[in-house]
């Protein structure tokens, strides 16, 4: 359990009073409503969604991946054994065998490469959603003791709740959303940087035939040495 698990009670408790709050409107021109405009979705929902994130699945992912590059290893060191048998056959096999070769493990456009590069990015997105989840629980702190979270409780409290304490909370309401809706932008900015750095090397894999030359079937195989 991290702080983000530890401040989720309580913060989806209070965004949820926010969340009421903001539906009967903010304060206009407060920069509360590009941020709204931009995510979509009320506070309460948006943080409600992102406690679903945890780096654990993500890194086990990487990890995972990394386990099956030492099958292809063996591959290619079977595939590089030399064949004492030389000819025309001998030279396609070659041919062919080296094309496989570089299919497999060679560079970063290989099996291989792209198995790296798929782990890499794993382990890039478990580090943002632990940096992401931890700048989310600081931000949650820092409204749970602010004066503004006072305020909307008292407002949306039942014995309290008339309409012109709720209306005097609309201000503190969009203060809470403001601040916590931007922590997520940071992060969701955070998670399309990741995506446009890694995104070229998690292309497809494609085969890089070998050039082939006429076939000729009047020279011997010899094989052996």
């Amino acid at each position: 359990m991290d702080p983000l698990d530890r401040l989720a009670e309580p913060g989806l408790d209070l965004l949820r009073r926010v969340d009421t709050l903001l539906a009967a409107g903010a304060p206009e021109g407060h920069r509360v409503w590009p941020l709204l405009r931009r995510m979509q979705v009320l506070p309460g929902e948006a943080v409600r969604s992102f406690l679903d994130l945890h780096p654990g699945p993500l890194a086990g992912a990487g990890r995972s991946v990394r386990r099956l590059v030492p099958a292809y290893d063996e591959v290619s060191a079977a595939l590089t054994d030399p064949v004492l048998w030389s000819g025309a056959a001998a030279s396609a096999y070659d041919e062919s065998r080296a094309a496989l070769l570089r299919h497999l493990d060679e560079g970063p456009e290989s099996l291989v490469g792209r198995l790296e590069s798929t782990a890499g990015y794993a382990d890039a997105l478990a580090d943002w959603v632990e940096g992401s989840r931890l700048a989310l629980a600081r931000a949650l702190a820092d409204v749970l003791r602010s004066t503004e979270a006072v305020a909307v409780v008292a407002a949306t409290s039942v014995p309290l709740a008339v309409s012109a304490p709720r209306a005097s909370a609309g201000l503190e309401a969009a203060e809470i959303a403001a601040r916590v809706l931007a922590v997520l932008c940071v992060a969701y900015d955070g998670a399309e940087t990741l995506l446009r750095q890694w995104g070229p090397s998690l292309a497809e894999s494609r085969w890089r035939a070998p050039v082939a030359g006429h076939p000729r079937y009047d020279a011997p195989t010899r094989v052996g040495r």
